[in-house]
């Protein structure tokens, strides 16, 4: 079918000419908006609805049937939605109608979740659950050679699926990670800058590869597959080695010029005693990141090494100093929490931090710094035992999710060019 040729302005000396574009333009432009935004919101329905007849995603989304129909019919083309095998009845009255839900056993995407200590890999699938992961040690962490060992761990992975197939790789990772180029610009605790972390992992395995910071990552974790889908404002605090947060609204996460907002581990903490390596005392990263911990938790004879865990353990041991030690770290986190509270006002506060995942007098001690007022707006992570799993993964299932269309066709085309290299 031949093109048809785009519509032409008038010049502006012309007495016919405007300032408005022309009805056609408009249209042409917005037509691509549409049709994405459908796509996602008939996938999204799915997601959280399915098994869900094709009516049912119609009502809940206001598009026509024969819209929801076509969506439907190519979603199952491309191998994302499935029927069931028996129709249902409605109340028992009225045609069968056949159910949709999304097909979970054909793909999956990878993620990969770069820490200080070590990288974990992962395997989810359309639903955000692991299938697989692995935890890789860090020897060194030139980001060459930290790269390479996910991109290895990441095959490791799918040869022990051999029936899934990969739609792309997620990449999430701490310090200041700028989205729309895939690079982490700068992480001080690893020791990278400028770091092109998509052009690197896609090198090395032939899928589309997209990248953010792991608070945002979260973020799109819990809107997509947690208690806080739906809600019209999320905040994300991240406590671990990196401190940062992340906030969405009406299921926008807000990035900054260079994807830079989010970033608090400078925020003063009041009384606070920790030198920063900024020169400061006090900055909220320095007084709350697992390395503060694990250092007064060796200070205080509670256990040896920098593993978070272990100070854990010991308080579930009965070690009453590891107890003290992680309810007043987390009655911090509910101070910082309150604060950009204050600031953002959103209806749903997610927080991740060791303590409050495995410990219920922690989340009391974080409701507590919170205060009354906002205290059941506070939740944990709603993946205690996969977060940096998930992080990962829902960097890619993000992108799925937004425009399904396109990040489907996308990693075909991908897998056509250039098998998995990985």
């Amino acid at each position: 079918m031949p093109r048809a040729a785009a519509p032409t302005l008038a010049s502006p000396s012309s007495s016919n000419s405007s300032s408005r574009p022309s009805p056609s333009r408009i249209s042409r432009a917005a037509d691509p908006d549409r049709r994405r935004t459908s796509a996602s919101v008939v996938l999204r329905s799915v997601l959280e609805h399915g098994p869900v007849a094709r009516s049912t995603i119609a009502r809940l989304t206001g598009l026509s049937p024969a819209s929801v129909t076509d969506y439907c019919a190519r979603f199952a083309e491309l191998g994302l939605i499935r029927e069931e095998s028996a129709p249902r009845r409605s109340n028992g009255v009225g045609r069968p109608h056949v159910p949709v839900d999304l097909d979970s056993s054909r793909f999956v995407v990878g993620g990969v979740h770069v820490a200080v200590p070590y990288t974990t890999v992962a395997l989810l699938d359309l639903r955000g659950r692991v299938v697989a992961q692995r935890e890789l040690k860090h020897e060194r962490t030139d980001p060459g050679w930290v790269l390479a060992r996910a991109a290895e761990g990441l095959r490791a992975l799918l040869d022990g699926a051999p029936a899934c197939r990969a739609l792309g790789v997620g990449v999430a990772v701490g310090g200041w990670v700028d989205r729309e180029s895939g690079t982490v610009v700068e992480h001080p605790m690893l020791g990278w800058r400028d770091v092109a972390v998509r052009e690197a992992l896609g090198a090395r395995t032939g899928l589309p590869v997209h990248v953010d910071g792991h608070a945002r990552a979260l973020v799109n974790g819990e809107r997509l597959f947690g208690p806080a889908r739906g809600s019209g404002s999320v905040l994300h605090l991240f406590v671990g080695n990196v401190v940062d947060a992340a906030f969405a609204t009406n299921d926008e996460v807000h990035h900054g010029p260079r994807s830079q907002s989010g970033a608090i581990a400078h925020l003063p903490v009041p009384g606070g005693t920790e030198v920063c390596d900024c020169g400061r005392t006090g900055c909220l990263q320095a007084e709350l990141s697992e390395r503060t911990l694990c250092r007064r938790a060796r200070e205080a004879g509670v256990v040896e090494g920098t593993n978070p865990m272990h100070v854990v353990a010991a308080a579930a041991a009965g070690d009453p100093d590891a107890v003290e030690l992680l309810v007043r770290r987390a009655g911090a986190v509910g101070r910082a929490a309150r604060l950009l509270l204050d600031v953002l006002n959103p209806e749903t506060v997610v927080v991740t931090e060791v303590g409050t995942i495995y410990r219920e007098d922690c989340l009391a001690a974080l409701r507590e710094g919170v205060g009354a007022d906002r205290a059941a707006s506070v939740v944990p992570t709603s993946f205690p035992d996969s977060v940096l799993a998930v992080a990962g993964g829902s960097v890619a299932l993000d992108v799925l999710y937004r425009d399904p269309l396109a990040a489907s066709l996308e990693a075909a085309s991908s897998l056509a060019a250039s098998p998995v290299a990985i």
